[in-house]
């Protein structure tokens, strides 16, 4: 049985070809009643438009692309973050026929933004979402920009720039949960930074000193390490932390992974958690309820805040998304096993 072709939906819709194309693309200023027509006709004749036509038909496909930072480049990679964005973008994607193209780039390479240009000339990506730290890495965004491709930022950090963020309230979270450790009588609450790179896990480190603040509590730099995002560098903050005089009885730390090494750490001690230490991290990735006790951390809504940056981009038509203002989504804190009163 030969193929329909737009010609038999345009002729069973009633209307003109270029109609049936703009409700095919998806394209706005169409109305409900003509989207209806052109649809059943597509139905009726189960009509499959040519995808190689329709990318040669204008200047950019119909891919979203993901940019993150390639979790493989760590000795312990812990891809949960990687995760949730792509759920997040792949919903908003599938809903308007979009497909999404996830690109994992080392940022510490010197050729990255020679890649990212090579990427989007040859997928010519409808919109990029990126994702920290190369949300933050004004070569990486300028290279974007300059390129005219419409982008979105998450977690940059910062509102420098035209383009969309979509941030999470980092410090405003961090400063909630550095209070409910306050709340359960702890005095001594540490803090292990992440890795410099992020600036919004920076944010994370001021919401520290807010929670601090707001309770009543003197900050003290011998109660913060400094960690780099990754498992085994929570386990080495944990060690500092643990072998002054006076150690703490709580430990906050920036990310779920670098929490993870401070439960694997004090376990080989016999420090039980969280009878003589709490612990609480940042993210709620699955490591964080596959580690015993399960892990207090921050839900950082990384699902939903992928899935409205590709959806702006989709519906932006191929234009610049401007704006002025950081757009946020608030992270949820999550009360687990792994925190508890301060010990007597």
């Amino acid at each position: 049985m030969a193929k329909a072709t737009i010609h038999e939906v345009a002729e069973l819709a009633g209307v003109s070809i270029k109609t049936v194309s703009r409700v095919v693309n998806r394209e706005k200023n169409v109305s409900e009643s003509t989207r209806s027509k052109v649809e059943s006709a597509v139905s009726e004749l189960n009509y499959r438009p040519n995808q190689s036509a329709r990318n040669l038909a204008s200047t950019r496909s119909r891919l979203i692309g993901l940019l993150y930072e390639d979790p493989d480049t760590y000795e312990i990679p812990s891809a949960g973050f990687v995760v949730r964005m792509q759920q997040g973008s792949l919903k908003a994607c599938r809903s308007a026929h979009y497909e999404l193209l996830i690109h994992p780039c080392d940022f510490r390479k010197d050729d990255v933004v020679e890649e990212i240009q090579s990427l989007i000339l040859e997928a010519r990506p409808a919109g990029v979402v990126l994702a920290a730290p190369l949300s933050n890495m004004e070569a990486v965004v300028s290279a974007i920009d300059k390129s005219g491709t419409p982008f979105a930022r998450l977690s940059p950090g910062d509102n420098a720039g035209t383009s969309l963020v979509i941030a999470t309230n980092d410090r405003d979270s961090c400063a909630e949960m550095t209070r409910y450790l306050a709340s359960l009588g702890h005095e001594r609450i540490a803090f292990i930074k992440g890795d410099p790179s992020h600036k919004a896990v920076a944010n994370r480190f001021l919401g520290y000193q807010d929670g601090l603040r707001d309770s009543g509590l003197e900050f003290s730099d011998r109660l913060v390490a400094c960690g780099n995002n990754l498992f085994e560098s929570g386990e080495l903050a944990a060690s500092i932390l643990l072998e002054q005089d006076d150690p703490p009885t709580a430990i906050f730390a920036a990310n779920d992974d670098m929490a993870a090494g401070v439960i694997r750490y004090v376990d080989r001690f016999g420090i039980s958690v969280p009878d003589q230490l709490s612990v609480a991290g940042f993210d709620d990735v699955a490591l964080a309820q596959q580690v015993f006790p399960r892990l207090t951390t921050i839900r950082q809504p990384l699902a939903a805040m992928a899935e409205l940056a590709a959806d702006a981009l989709i519906n932006s038509g191929g234009s610049t998304v401007n704006s002025n203002e950081i757009q946020v989504v608030d992270a949820k804190m999550i009360i687990r096993e792994s925190t508890g009163p301060a010990p007597t």
